[in-house]
């Protein structure tokens, strides 16, 4: 039997449909079963806070659970490869943060490339370091930082939480900025610097919020500026960087991820989650008061985020050859 031209036309068409009307049907149906949210640190860490506070916010709106999965290793590679081999179906989500965009150039070979083989779902947020000192350090600011390390060539040492951490190379680029040297000291955690920090054996850290705000409290370390392009509210007398040296800015971007070719529906729907939950404000006091400032937008606006942040640690890290470990 022969069937008559719009006949055909309107089944060409219904075909073409399917794959459009599937995507739909998939993304309003999903999450059907728990979606884990790998966070590649250990308890404690950024990623792990973050996905903690996010994980309750979707497991409630979407009736399923978000269950928040540990796998650290390798400067956050091993979870972030977790995540990229899974199923591209939704169920398994990463935390994203800075240490991807500069792992990215950090490490000669990774088993995956990171802003080709993740699909970035939404941002949540972007936190300062506060560059802090001990107090026989004789600077009060930031320029007299810098004046003191150009007047005594080699006694000044910055400490870090390992090579290639944020921490690190905020405080390369600030080096290069600033036009100073200042000797480099890697640790394992934040942790441990702050021991030394308070003890004299280093001079410097660009440390996290988190870690340092009780011991500047306390008076115990000093904090001559933030390196967040605003000053922070959570130390409003205290500056920029980027007042003493123009165009200076370092900050942690955190998001959330998923395997590349998971289903554009279900990346929107997230993202739309993820933005609502920015909006709450429960959650969104809890977040600000981590000392950052909040993403909210679409996925390519994250993703441009993460682009940019991967070219600008690119530039540090060859111009001072940083290896990892």
């Amino acid at each position: 039997m022969k069937l008559p031209r719009r006949s055909l036309l309107h089944l060409a068409a219904g075909a073409a449909a399917l794959p459009v009307l599937s995507r739909i049907a998939g993304a309003q149906a999903y999450p059907s079963r728990p979606v884990r949210i790998i966070a590649p640190t250990g308890p404690a860490g950024a990623p792990d806070i973050l996905a903690r506070l996010i994980a309750p916010w979707l497991s409630e709106r979407l009736g399923q659970q978000f269950v928040v999965e540990n796998r650290p290793g390798s400067g956050n590679n091993i979870g972030t490869e977790a995540v990229v081999r899974a199923p591209a179906d939704g169920y398994t989500l990463l935390i994203v943060s800075s240490s991807n965009t500069i792992n990215a150039t950090l490490y000669d070979k990774l088993n995956f490339v990171f802003l080709r083989d993740i699909a970035l779902v939404a941002g949540l947020i972007s936190l300062p370091f506060v560059v802090v000192v001990n107090p026989s350090v004789p600077a009060k600011t930031v320029a007299e930082l810098a004046a003191y390390a150009k007047a005594n060539p080699g006694k000044i040492s910055f400490g870090s939480p390992g090579i290639g951490t944020p921490g690190h190379v905020a405080g390369e680029l600030f080096k290069i900025m600033a036009g100073i040297e200042m000797i480099h000291v890697p640790y394992r955690g934040g942790g441990a610097v702050m021991s030394d920090l308070l003890g004299g054996q280093v001079q410097v850290f660009f440390g996290s919020t988190s870690l340092t705000m009780e011991q500047v409290t306390a008076g115990k370390l000093r904090a001559l500026a933030v390196t967040s392009a605003r000053r922070w509210e959570g130390l409003p007398d205290v500056p920029t960087v980027g007042d003493f040296v123009p165009g200076y800015e370092a900050t942690s971007l955190f998001g959330v991820g998923a395997p590349k070719a998971t289903p554009v529906g279900i990346i929107d729907r997230l993202n739309r989650e993820i933005n609502a939950a920015l909006e709450d404000p429960k959650l969104n006091t809890r977040l600000v008061a981590l000392g950052g400032t909040l993403l909210p937008g679409s996925p390519a606006d994250f993703s441009k985020l993460v682009a940019d942040d991967t070219e600008k640690w690119a530039k540090v890290i060859r111009a001072v050859n940083i290896k990892a470990e």
